[in-house]
């Protein structure tokens, strides 16, 4: 069946009407664990720090859940409320490092551009045809093999993306995206000065740093493997096709239930594309009820290919190593 010929937006339309208990009671599953968490941290300081740096697995658990609670409210999607959706976008971001009209703006591009070869760059992971490759000089095919070697990629480069480079306006960014990133710098020097005056700069850097770093690879993971799989879709603009970019250039991250939940249903990136003002509790729901999205799964076992993958084979139409 050919995708002009599904009614698929009249098919999703009905999970897009955020539920106001449910949406608040994620902010509440999520925020106050987190906090919780945090202070644990500190006080396991005490004890040994061997408990603090096992209490950062489950923060930053919840450091990535309020990533997704972010990510709705970019979308407009939490609530029903544009307002609403900004400050609690707003709030989360200060949370989670981003500055939320800067990343709003990006990742709408890179919901309109995904799997389009000609228009790369924007809110995505930078990635290369194999000819493109193969035409750098010797010294651009290192950097580029280094920032794709995922020992940097999930770790320091991850890091880096969030704590350094989220903290800088860009040249060609529009006023409201680049005060976005300054306020938002402001606000985050007035939390982790305070923070700082509670516990301690040490105390403080000993919590923030483990649950940083684990939630920062653990986001980028998920972003880069539900893009970055080996028969992903990509495409030239004059034959790039917004469903099929969904569908086959997005996966069906299937993760176990427990991961699922710290991910706020990401893995069903397929739908999300296609639907990106479905807040993400819906998004099961909008899987279950429809075989039409109904696609084989990525399972965890299968994405840890994604990794050892780095180029796009035009010739072969699909990612390929080095």
């Amino acid at each position: 069946m050919k995708n002009e010929t599904i009614p698929w937006q009249k098919i999703l339309s009905p999970y897009q009407i955020p539920d106001l208990y449910r949406s608040l009671w994620q902010v509440a599953d999520t925020l106050i664990p987190f906090f919780a968490l945090w202070y644990l941290m500190v006080r396991s300081l005490e004890i040994s720090y061997w408990l603090t740096l096992a209490l950062s697995i489950p923060t930053a658990g919840f450091m990535v859940r309020t990533f997704i609670l972010f990510h709705d409210c970019c979308h407009g999607s939490f609530f029903k409320s544009r307002q609403a959706n900004e400050i609690l976008g707003i709030i989360t971001g200060i949370l989670t490092f981003t500055p939320f009209y800067r990343w709003k703006h990006d990742h709408a591009i890179h919901h309109a551009s995904a799997g389009n070869l000609d228009r790369r760059g924007t809110g995505d992971v930078a990635t290369l045809t194999r000819l493109e490759y193969q035409a750098l000089p010797w010294y651009k095919k290192l950097g580029y093999r280094t920032m794709r070697h995922p020992l940097f990629l999930f770790t320091i480069g991850a890091t880096l993306s969030f704590v350094v480079l989220q903290r800088i306006p860009m040249p060609k960014s529009g006023k409201r995206e680049s005060a976005s990133v300054i306020w938002t710098d402001l606000a985050l020097a007035g939390v982790i000065s305070l923070l700082i005056w509670l516990v301690g700069w040490k105390a403080f850097l000993l919590v923030q740093l483990p649950i940083v770093i684990i939630a920062c690879s653990a986001g980028v993971w998920l972003f880069y493997v539900q893009h970055q799989y080996e028969n992903v879709y990509w495409e030239r603009q004059d034959k790039w096709n917004f469903f099929k970019a969904a569908m086959e250039g997005s996966s069906f991250y299937q993760l176990p239930a427990i991961l699922q939940w710290f991910s706020g249903n990401i893995g069903f990136h397929h739908i999300h594309h296609l639907s990106p003002k479905i807040p993400n509790y819906n998004l099961p729901r909008a899987y279950k009820d429809n075989p039409l999205f109904h696609v084989a799964p990525l399972t965890v076992w299968r994405s840890f290919k994604s990794a050892t993958l780095h180029l796009w084979d035009e010739e072969q139409r699909k990612l390929v190593g080095f």
